[in-house]
């Protein structure tokens, strides 16, 4: 049966879900996501539109970090522990690079990993477009959702930190440098997705959209996984047309992420690392941003009348994803608030 409340008619119900989603954080949710939809034998189709600008060429190969995350979770191929890459991992190939003195040495394709970089490579080469591309993957892992790129076109995101080795004082690297060879330890001063404003949305994208039940923004970061997503033409406006409500959970809990580096680039747009402060910078569709719903952490309690008061629905609810009953109970309180907002 479809996902509704006892006593609510069916067409309240969400058969049709889209989840913007980023790599470890979103990938979780969905997990969470579809185990509850399951235990309520709902047929609800569920889309995922995942953030590409993390994408980055390696050795001569496309690797997709945030695609592949959440299509290894969702596949059963996931390190658990790691949140990132496959299971049963071994790393020869990066001890043979390294060996050899080829460069980046800092990250890291496991040998399993390896055959999914390969395959794209040779089908994006062979003039398949990225979306084509990853449906192909799927066929193998059988996530049990529609995965779209964000975009077919080539985004990436580049973080400006201090050097005082350059000229200017500053330099830009890839966000994968930043995060997985600086860990995100010096302050970002400024993100640019390089390529967005020509980026146009991966087939399927707008329909997954407008056509959708529910929209549903999990606790990714809100600036280089869904801020990068809002960036593509086009997707902004059709969050703010859609007639299915849209809902996004905070990722950050008592002022700090939970997971990743939300602190540092929030920092760098300037919004502060509140529950309250990335609803802002999201902004309620009333008011011409893209949220309709908003729940936080219990220990954001204090935050809740500051979110309804910039037009967004908004109450305090546990969103650790400590387990898979855990997130499955967040993503039930999250299509609870937008039963409120058919």
């Amino acid at each position: 049966m479809p996902i509704s409340s006892p006593g609510t008619p069916t067409s309240g119900s969400f058969d049709r879900i889209t989840v913007l989603s980023g790599g470890v954080g979103g990938a979780r949710f969905l997990q969470g996501l579809l185990r509850l939809l399951d235990r309520s034998g709902s047929p609800a189709a569920v889309t995922v539109v995942a953030n590409t600008a993390d994408d980055i060429w390696v050795h001569g190969l496309k690797v997709c970090p945030d695609l592949d995350t959440v299509m290894y979770t969702l596949g059963g191929g996931i390190d658990a522990e790691r949140g990132w890459g496959r299971t049963d991992e071994t790393w020869h190939a990066k001890e043979e690079l390294a060996a050899y003195g080829v460069e980046p040495t800092w990250f890291g394709l496991g040998d399993r990993d390896l055959a999914t970089h390969l395959v794209r490579t040779q089908m994006l080469e062979a003039g398949y477009p990225l979306s084509a591309v990853t449906t192909a993957l799927c066929d193998r892992w059988r996530p049990g959702v529609a995965l779209l790129p964000m975009s077919d076109d080539r985004v990436e995101t580049h973080v400006v930190v201090d050097d005082d080795q350059q000229p200017s004082g500053q330099r830009a690297m890839h966000f994968q440098e930043y995060w997985v060879r600086m860990r995100a330890e010096v302050p970002a001063r400024a993100v640019v997705p390089v390529g967005i404003e020509d980026a146009t949305p991966a087939p399927g994208v707008l329909d997954a959209i407008t056509d959708a039940d529910l929209v549903l923004l999990p606790p990714s970061n809100p600036v280089v996984s869904i801020g990068t997503i809002l960036g593509v033409r086009g997707v902004r406006e059709a969050l703010r047309d859609t007639s299915a409500p849209v809902v996004g959970l905070s990722p950050v809990v008592a002022g700090h992420h939970v997971r990743g580096m939300a602190e540092q680039v929030l920092a760098a747009v300037g919004v502060e690392a509140g529950a309250a402060a990335v609803a802002e910078h999201y902004g309620a569709r009333s008011g011409g941003g893209v949220l309709d719903g908003w729940p936080v952490d219990t220990a954001d309690a204090g935050e809740v009348e500051r979110v309804r008061a910039a037009g967004i629905d908004c109450r305090a609810v546990p969103l650790m994803m400590t387990d898979h009953d855990a997130t499955a109970a967040m993503a039930a309180e999250a299509l609870a608030m937008a039963r409120d907002h058919r």
